[in-house]
């Protein structure tokens, strides 16, 4: 029979070793599980300061670019009507062959040297502010940076070359501020093999329209 005056066990005193030993590895567990990782949070910050970095350098670049757009294109007007005393100070200068330049008295020579040496100056203060001259004699014709005015029959020149440039063509910073106007050659030989003979019909297309104008 049970002894009705035994007592249980009421401390853990009195519970089994295993218990007790189970409850006391367990507890650590619990109480460390919403603890923060200091390698995770390390991890995380300095990814979100790499990408901080990265974006303040991607905005200081397009700034950057964006200042030197305003400087360069922001003149391309004014830069465009400058570009008239150029073109009125070259046709004067054409205008004098080396015959009457030549014959021409020592007073005229100091005028034609003057006019050259401002001509020379004008383009090299539109080149500083990046205003570059174009300058297609020899080259083929590109429908990007000229314009067809007409054709011009020379069987010594080979086809689509530039035969006569009626007014210089002129650059700002990457982009066309004025094409050059010129005159194609028309009747010579072929193109070398392995060039474009897109600028061949640009050119063609070109002054075809134009002479039909």
């Amino acid at each position: 029979m049970t002894d009705p005056t035994a007592r249980a066990p009421d401390d853990a005193s009195e519970m089994p070793e295993n218990e007790t030993t189970e409850a006391t590895t367990v507890a650590p567990e619990k109480a460390d599980a919403g603890a923060p990782d200091p390698a995770k949070e390390a991890a995380d910050f300095r990814d979100r300061w790499l990408r901080s970095m990265a974006e303040m350098e991607n905005l200081r670049r397009r700034t950057e670019r964006e200042i030197n757009d305003a400087r360069t294109y922001g003149v391309a007007a004014f830069a465009r009507d400058v570009l008239t005393v150029a073109d009125s100070m070259d046709r004067a200068l054409q205008a004098l062959d080396t015959e009457i330049r030549g014959n021409a008295d020592s007073g005229v020579k100091a005028l034609l040297d003057g006019v050259e040496l401002t001509e020379r100056e004008l383009l090299k203060v539109l080149e500083k502010h990046g205003v570059k001259k174009l300058d297609p004699a020899g080259q083929k014709f590109d429908p990007n940076l000229h314009q067809a005015m007409y054709e011009v029959p020379d069987p010594s020149v080979p086809a689509c070359m530039f035969a006569q440039v009626v007014q210089a063509g002129y650059t700002i910073g990457d982009r066309v501020l004025r094409p050059a106007l010129v005159g194609v050659s028309k009747g010579g030989p072929r193109v070398a093999p392995g060039s474009s003979t897109s600028g061949a019909a640009s050119a063609e297309t070109s002054a075809k329209s134009n002479k039909d104008n």
